[in-house]
């Protein structure tokens, strides 16, 4: 049976709204879209680190209980787990200030079993940190060898934009890793200074992967290829938070390739009615998230 499998940070996501405190979840950009998938039922598997405290406890406890499986999760006692406070704005969207601790020693850890067509999802500055390098070349190259289809979420930070120019022959590299990349019109203002969708696949994408996602906040979503590109409206809604939007995103997009069971040979073959499908769960997913303080879809209501 197919399976997905993430790599990617664990946190602790502290929201305040009008400077109050409202919600304490467990995030990390990876991790919110594979506990979406999870409470769908779907096989997902989880690659990270955590210190061996209370928050650590606490996000391995709510992984088991949403259908990820925490086996592959490295706990240390000699590293404290990664905390974000995200601050709201009049508009729900949301700055960030994170505290993290990488050790040495919290970049071992053994890796899930790898099978064909498999999923593997990865992406933020967890997949450009030179501290974390290392093991996650070690994982994209064992996906790679075993011919998963690789989706590469960019997920670039403004606060990390003073080392896009030193990071950039890393990102390439993750670029060559990747069979479907996705991007937000932030992450590429960030890195490039661009923000043009047409111009930032012939440029910096198409040289090194064919398929691209490109988001642009609630107002559209673009996708790239060979062969055609397409552009997606996106239904404007009221708003909790925007918290975990593109994680969602990638989730609905993830569920969409299990749902109609497109492997990495078959993306090449893909149609536009069909990327159609995929690209409007991921709307979905990212507008449920927004009507929440879950960074996660709502688990699905069993019928009595």
């Amino acid at each position: 049976m197919r399976k997905i499998i993430g790599i990617g940070e664990s946190i602790l996501d502290i929201v305040f709204k009008n400077q109050q405190p409202v919600s304490a979840t467990p995030g990390g950009s990876v991790f919110n879209g594979l506990i979406s998938l999870g409470r769908l039922g779907l096989p997902v598997y989880f690659v990270s680190d955590l210190g061996q405290d209370q928050v650590g406890k606490l996000i391995t406890d709510f992984m088991e209980n949403n259908g990820l499986s925490s086996k592959y999760m490295n706990l240390h006692n000699d590293t404290n787990t990664a905390v974000a406070l995200a601050f709201l704005n009049e508009n729900n969207d949301a700055n960030y200030t994170f505290y993290k601790d990488y050790t040495i020693k919290g970049l071992q850890g053994n890796f899930p079993p790898i099978n064909p067509d498999d999923i593997v999802i990865f992406g933020s500055y967890y997949a450009l940190n030179p501290l974390l390098r290392k093991r996650v070349k070690a994982f994209l190259e064992k996906a790679v060898q075993k011919s998963a289809l690789i989706y590469y979420d960019i997920n670039f930070r403004k606060s990390h934009s003073y080392q896009a120019k030193s990071l950039n022959p890393v990102l390439i590299e993750n670029y060559r890793y990747a069979d479907i990349i996705r991007g937000s019109e932030d992450d590429f203002g960030a890195l490039y200074q661009k923000q043009q969708a047409g111009d930032i696949y012939r440029e910096k994408i198409a040289p090194y992967c064919e398929h691209f996602i490109f988001t642009a906040a609630d107002k559209k979503v673009e996708l790239y290829c060979p062969e055609f590109s397409a552009s997606y409206p996106v239904k404007k809604i009221p708003t909790l938070s925007t918290v975990g939007a593109g994680d969602s995103f990638n989730a609905g997009i993830l569920y969409g390739l299990m749902l109609a069971d497109i492997k990495r040979k078959d993306l090449a073959l893909l149609r536009q009615n069909d990327w159609e499908k995929i690209i409007a769960l991921g709307i979905e997913f990212s507008a449920k998230v927004c009507q929440s303080y879950e960074n996660y879809i709502p688990r699905p209501q069993v019928q009595p």
